[in-house]
């Protein structure tokens, strides 16, 4: 049997092994998600929502406990850790604060019968593949809705998330729900073809690479089921104006090395105009050379390692390459810090070529990239030159401007003053390359149910012809 190991990006160290599951016990795992189902489907929606409130209660117990994991698992600094879990119970009660609201029938007119309407029926089992960025958040934002219709989960992990994705079984487990509805397996992503594959899995949901998210899309499609991808983004950050030049370069900073840079919402393209292009480089430099690094559990630390020394030395080399070919310079930072762990030096890069690859594909680590724009038509004109398509912020004083540049850019969630804000009741998602479907708020429970219409009619009806 072959196992992976629980890497500790602080340390460079590993501190535990783990067994994956061969591919006999596939049978097994599956035919207990059809079991599953059968039986949780078969509950009140009062019996699914009581599970639900208790687990945001049980995360909310345990946030200590559950931030240390994602911590040792991929670097996550504790009060970032903290903050994740917090948006999980807002995640796991908002759906079971409003159950009954989501779930209900919609009335439509009778159309010739007595009573027409669609209700929300749940699928089957399902699919999740999950990221290591947001162990918990990510989880959550499938699982509660899915929970809530009736679904059956069985949930394949990053495999350096092995502590966090066996928290999510164990806790909802311990809030009531049965064994065999919410399967957390340890498998690797070569073994994930035939799951989808699979007849006894209904749909699937992956968020993570444009390369998984192409195999699963293909696979899915083959065999006539569903699919939701969140993939990548290099999301833009327009500056209107410099009235509050310096609180929003502030805002830009903290949220662009956030989770050290590895939020797929993250904005990762400042585009500033002209007339302000100095001051804001100016801004950076400083902002940004001045950010300290540390281990996960180093209060004092601004940036934490990346998920692995892997991940680290690709994006060490990317920028080296882009510099190499005159496609970047950069301004702040750049290297590995030499020093046991996953570190990097915070990083701030200008004169990028939109058409290189640190310019069109997305960095996913503490890397900000700038440019300057001619006038307002042009920010747009380069913020929307990309074939990503997650979310974009526009920040102005005149509110009008901003609200319309924000309504030209071709992002699933567009923003004004305000970025990568992401609420159990508002729906996330995007276009393009950045994948498709909508996840929390409404939208979460929409995509994977069967939405069935119900008519009613006397047999003294005519009701509507039949059209074949």
């Amino acid at each position: 049997m072959t196992t992976f190991a629980l890497a500790n990006p602080s340390t460079g160290n590993t501190e535990d092994t783990f067994d994956r599951i061969n591919d006999t016990d596939r049978d097994r795992i599956l035919d207990t998600a059809v079991a599953g189902y059968k039986s949780w489907r078969a509950t009140t929606i009062e019996e699914r929502a009581a599970v639900l409130a208790r687990t945001a209660d049980l995360y909310e117990e345990k946030t200590d406990e559950l931030a240390s994991y994602i911590g040792r698992e991929m670097g996550k600094l504790t009060a970032w850790a903290k903050g994740e879990i917090g948006i999980v119970v807002d995640i796991y009660r908002y759906y079971a604060e409003h159950a009954h609201e989501l779930l209900a029938d919609r009335e439509l007119s009778a159309q010739g019968a007595l009573h027409t309407y669609v209700r929300k029926e749940p699928m089957g089992p399902l699919l999740g593949i999950m990221p290591w960025n947001f162990p918990y958040y990510q989880v959550a934002r499938w699982a509660a809705p899915n929970l809530l219709l009736g679904n059956s989960l069985v949930l394949k992990h990053a495999s350096i998330c092995p502590l966090s994705s066996q928290a999510c079984q164990d806790l909802l487990e311990q809030a009531g729900l049965p064994s065999g509805v919410f399967q957390n397996i340890y498998a690797s992503g070569s073994q994930m073809d035939a799951f989808v594959a699979d007849p006894r899995i209904s749909a699937v949901s992956l968020t993570g690479s444009e390369g998984a998210g192409a195999a699963v899309a293909k696979t899915a499609g083959e065999n006539y089921k569903k699919s939701l991808l969140e993939l990548g983004g290099n999301d833009p950050f327009l500056i209107l104006d410099d009235t509050n030049l310096e609180r929003v370069l502030d805002y830009y900073v903290s949220i662009r090395m956030y989770n050290t840079g590895q939020a797929c919402n993250a904005p990762k393209r400042l585009i500033v105009l002209q007339d302000h292009y100095d001051d804001v480089v100016a801004g950076l430099e400083k902002r940004i050379s001045a950010l300290s690094t540390g281990a996960w559990d180093d209060p004092d630390a601004d940036v934490g390692p990346l998920s692995s020394i892997d991940a680290r030395d690709g994006i060490v080399e990317r920028i080296a390459d882009a510099v190499e070919a005159g496609d970047a310079t950069v301004r702040v930072g750049g290297h590995a810090i030499d020093r046991a762990g996953a570190y990097m030096e915070p990083t701030l890069l200008t004169d990028v070529d939109q058409s290189a690859d640190v310019g069109c594909n997305e960095v996913f680590g503490p890397v900000a990239i700038v440019y300057y724009a001619t006038d307002v038509d042009d920010a747009v004109a380069i913020a929307n030159n990309s074939d990503y398509g997650l979310s974009g912020s526009v920040w102005g004083t005149d509110l009008d401007l901003a609200e319309k540049t924000a309504s030209r850019l071709e992002v699933g969630m567009a923003f004004v003053n305000e970025a990568s804000v992401t609420a159990a009741a508002l729906p996330f998602g995007g276009v393009g390359r950045s994948g498709y479907g909508r996840e929390l708020a409404e939208w979460g429970v929409g995509e994977f149910c069967n939405d069935k219409l119900v008519r009613v009619s006397d047999q003294s009806a005519p009701g509507l012809s039949p059209v074949f």
